[in-house]
């Protein structure tokens, strides 16, 4: 495979001195109110000689953070450090540059505060967003932005620029598409790159490398090309299956591509990146957690604060670290489940929720689920068939109802005076007005309100990018206790998306009776009961949070040889905290069945409205 993998550039500079001091300021959270660019946790950590520490990088929308953690899995100490963003319409993007300097800062900061030095750190592996990643020969980035500023070389996961070139790529009906769920969605790779040979034609001739941005932080760190199956069978169309006979999750190794459909490249009007052997977009694969190259180089080691040569697994796309991060995090088995210890995981469903929500479910079988992305061999755990769901905007959605509501200035206010989230005092502001309204339960204080949160097109099951959201119920009222009902409304309708998406993965063959949930959304109590209450079953909590961090630092595991495989590390690593139990009211399931009609609903009355005005257009 010689001559495959080019090495990275060491003329890139790093930030000034000035500038790596604003993204090193730190705060601990006994003082909160402190202004940073730096936000950091900890927990107490031994100074045991030769431990074994596994670094964690995790690249999401607005920053990146770096973790540490020992042996058992246990967080020692974490820090963040925000990238920036532009937004302009429907084009979303970044600086490969920015984040790279801002996981510098991150990475020497976690192990500043967890009083980790670099040459304990056994290995370290990466996850980010499924965002697009220009760079030149020289590893230099090429824009990708209309306004031709050349930091701006990363088309951000959520940007939807693309849509009419996703529509075309559908009308192909090529087989590639039924691993797909039928259809490309706007946000994943061919459609973008479709977008810039279309818009762009001087950064098209320009870019000598596109990468998912997972991997070209691993290409950033260790000089190697090599592409994770994960990255280029969930967003690129790569066929991972076709490695099937070749090898198994234990016998890992750096593959020569032999699942890219040319055909398919050639069809839509790519077919330039066929050439090369596939150069472009990658000439090699691997498992996520194999060792690529050398380890770090020393300029990145340099950079990082740890020692050339660190071992670096292959990466995962974040919400995938979240699944192995999580899959395993369940409450001991007995002995009789762990003979079916195989067959057990294929009964969980793990839920990635941030600013958006990924839904992970594996099967040893390949499932096709029209609308949900998938099957993915590989792409996750190992010899297990992916499917993944997913709402475009959660996170994102409840941010937006909050802050574009009159009363958000006063509650900002006073959750400020009162030292605790938004979030929280909406949810004692939902808790005060059970009494005061006599309502029967909690839920059922949004009986006039209902939202379909398709704020940002319905990414599963339906996969319409063109879907809008709905809020019904509105009046003239702009008080706090109106934003707290609309708040829990909207909450409700993103779990009735999540139901949708597990009743849907289900019907065509999933076994789906228990949910994990990871990310931000998971530490908001009443959110993740709604989503019990409305899925009626339990929902289980990981012990340590940083669930996106943890999968990360597993692939670090796994490329330093200390467990054999993945699916080894997951189960030493993976430990439960809380189960979150549905209600057991029966008036509860029965007003959840019926909000969740109407959920249905409120899409059908869509179309039809759609139907009835592209009719008075014609």
């Amino acid at each position: 495979m010689s001559g495959l993998r080019r090495p990275w550039s060491d003329n890139a500079p790093l930030l000034s001195s000035r500038k790596e001091k604003q993204h090193t300021s730190l705060v601990s959270r006994s003082s909160p109110s402190s202004p940073s660019s730096v936000e950091m946790s900890t927990a107490a950590a031994t100074t045991t000689p030769r431990r074994s520490i596994f670094l964690g990088v995790d690249v999401g929308t607005g920053s990146a953070r770096a973790g540490l953690f020992d042996e058992s899995g246990k967080l020692l100490g974490s820090a963040s450090s925000p990238i920036q963003i532009w937004k302009e319409g429907d084009c979303v993007e970044q600086s490969s540059t920015d984040i790279w300097h801002a996981i510098c800062a991150a990475v020497k900061s976690a192990c500043s505060l967890a009083n980790v030095s670099g040459d304990e750190v056994t290995g370290m592996g990466f996850a980010a967003t499924c965002s697009l990643v220009a760079v030149d020969a020289d590893g230099s980035p090429v824009t990708v932005s209309w306004s031709g500023d050349s930091r701006r070389n990363v088309i951000v996961w959520m940007d939807h620029r693309a849509v009419k070139q996703a529509e075309n790529i559908n009308s192909s009906n090529s087989p590639v598409l039924q691993y797909c769920g039928g259809a490309l969605s706007p946000e994943m790779e061919p459609p973008k790159l479709l977008w810039v040979k279309e818009n762009l034609p001087e950064s098209w001739s320009m870019v000598f490398r596109w990468m998912d941005l997972s991997d070209w932080l691993s290409y950033r760190a260790t000089g190697d090309d090599t592409r994770s199956l994960c990255t280029t069978v969930c967003k690129w169309t790569y066929l991972g299956h076709a490695h099937m006979q070749q090898m198994n999750g234990k016998d890992s190794r750096i593959m020569e591509t032999c699942g890219w459909d040319d055909d398919f490249w050639e069809e839509i009007g790519l077919g330039d990146l066929v050439d090369g052997h596939h150069a472009k977009i990658g000439r090699s694969v691997a498992f996520p957690g194999h060792p690529l190259g050398s380890g770090l180089t020393p300029t990145a080691a340099q950079e990082l604060g740890l020692v050339a040569g660190t071992p670096v697994g292959t990466s995962l796309i974040d919400a995938h670290a979240g699944g192995v991060g999580i899959m395993e995090s369940v409450p001991e088995l007995g002995s009789e489940a762990k003979e079916n210890d195989n067959e057990a995981i294929c009964h969980r469903m793990a839920l990635i929720c941030g600013t958006s929500t990924c839904h992970m479910a594996v099967s040893r079988n390949k499932l096709f689920i029209p609308g949900v992305w998938g099957p993915f061999w590989s792409a996750m755990i190992p010899e297990y068939w992916l499917t993944e769901g997913g709402q475009s905007a959660t996170g994102a959605l409840l941010d937006y109802i909050i802050e574009n509501h009159a009363a958000s200035p006063r509650l900002a206010n006073r959750a400020a005076s009162l030292k605790i989230s938004m979030f929280e005092l909406l949810s004692n502001t939902i808790k005060t007005m059970i009494d005061e309204l006599k309502s029967p339960f909690l839920a059922a204080l949004t009986e006039h309100i209902h939202v379909l949160p398709d704020f940002h097109g319905n990414r599963s099951p339906i996969a319409d990018p063109k879907s809008k959201g709905i809020v019904f119920g509105l009046t003239l009222e702009t008080s706090e206790r109106q934003l707290a009902l609309l708040y829990l409304a909207t909450v409700q309708g993103i779990a009735y998306g999540t139901r949708h998406i597990v009743e849907h993965c289900n019907t065509h063959g999933h076994k789906i009776d228990t949910l994990l949930a990871c990310g931000g959304l998971s530490k908001n109590s009443l959110y993740i009961q709604e989503h019990a209450d409305i899925l009626g079953c339990p929902i289980v909590l990981p012990r340590e949070s940083e669930s996106v961090l943890l999968g990360a630092a597993i692939l670090g595991a796994v490329a330093s040889k200390k467990y054999s495989s993945l699916t080894e590390a997951m189960k030493a690593l993976n430990a439960a905290g809380q189960v979150i139990h549905p209600s057991k009211n029966p008036k509860v399931k029965k007003y959840h069945d019926a909000k969740y009609r109407i959920f249905h609903e409120l899409y059908e009355q869509q179309l039809s409205q759609r139907s009835i005005m592209a009719q008075a257009l014609e």
